[in-house]
């Protein structure tokens, strides 16, 4: 099995790399890491960087994971390969562009790129935000998925994932005591969906939605609260159509009750996505 330790970075193409700067900053709050090989590094936290935007097609978007030793980076391969997926060893320059010690790269039944990345590099200097978002950290993402049943046991076969609750057939799966790092959402086709930043409390919640209301950002679903991980949320819309997420006060569930926990079945109803009755303008959160 794949020992997936947590989640790393997300890396997104983009035709405007001087607007996707402009929005991640002033929008979204994160502090600019470094500039370097038309890429654009950005933190949210204590790791070197959990997102970048790069010169290319906005399709192609790439998602990370971290592992912790040399031999699960070797024994992830190998299962991979025993599995009928192609994986391709990442060259010291891919490595060095992602700042990691070494990493593979793969894609999932969906065509979702994936990166497993080896002792990626950790920031010595205080994360600093552009604006005062109350950004915590990089979260989790969702996916899509064109079958989730198919996508749900490689992810929870091959690799660690559990899954926490569903939606309609989306599995909400957890990596550690987090509810979710990882949403599968049925589409037609595969790419990073949303990418979810934690920020400090509901006040950060509802001082995004007045904010980004105010400069135009088109408010997608929100605010509201999750009846699955008891979080409140507020989803809008990034460069090239990419959906982003704040939220807060997600649930955990500890090692002690892993042995015991059901995943609960919510049926696909907007009830399922927002406990308070906000409306989700996102394809995938539709019935």
């Amino acid at each position: 099995m794949i020992n997936l330790h947590d989640i790393r970075y997300v890396r997104l193409g983009t035709a405007d790399l001087a607007q996707a700067k402009l929005y991640a900053t002033q929008m979204l709050g994160l502090q600019v890491a470094r500039e370097a090989n038309g890429a654009i590094y950005f933190r949210s936290d204590s790791r070197d960087h959990t997102l970048c935007y790069y010169e290319g097609d906005p399709r192609e978007t790439t998602t990370a994971f971290e592992v912790t030793s040399w031999n699960e980076l070797d024994h992830a391969a190998q299962l991979l390969e025993d599995n009928g997926f192609a994986v391709r060893h990442g060259s010291r320059q891919d490595a060095e562009v992602r700042h990691v010690n070494e990493l593979i790269q793969f894609r999932d039944p969906s065509g979702n790129h994936i990166e497993l990345v080896l002792r990626p590099h950790a920031s010595g200097s205080r994360y600093f935000a552009t604006r005062d978002a109350g950004i915590t950290g990089f979260s989790h993402i969702g996916l899509r998925t064109t079958d989730a049943k198919r996508d749900e046991a490689f992810w929870t076969t091959l690799a660690n994932a559990r899954v926490s609750d569903r939606i309609g057939e989306a599995p909400l799966l957890r990596i550690d005591e987090v509810h979710h790092k990882i949403a599968l959402f049925p589409s037609s086709h595969a790419g990073v969906q949303h990418i979810n930043h934690q920020v400090e409390s509901i006040d950060d919640v509802m001082r995004a939605w007045y904010f980004l209301k105010e400069r135009g950002i088109r408010i997608l679903f929100g605010p509201g609260r999750h009846p699955t991980s008891g979080a409140m949320f507020l989803y809008f819309e990034g460069p090239d159509g990419m959906t982003y997420e704040y939220s807060t006060g997600v649930s955990h569930i500890a090692p002690e009750d892993e042995a015991t926990h059901q995943p609960r079945q919510f049926p696909l109803v907007t009830s399922s996505f927002c406990a308070w009755g906000s409306k989700p303008d996102i394809p995938e959160f539709k019935s």
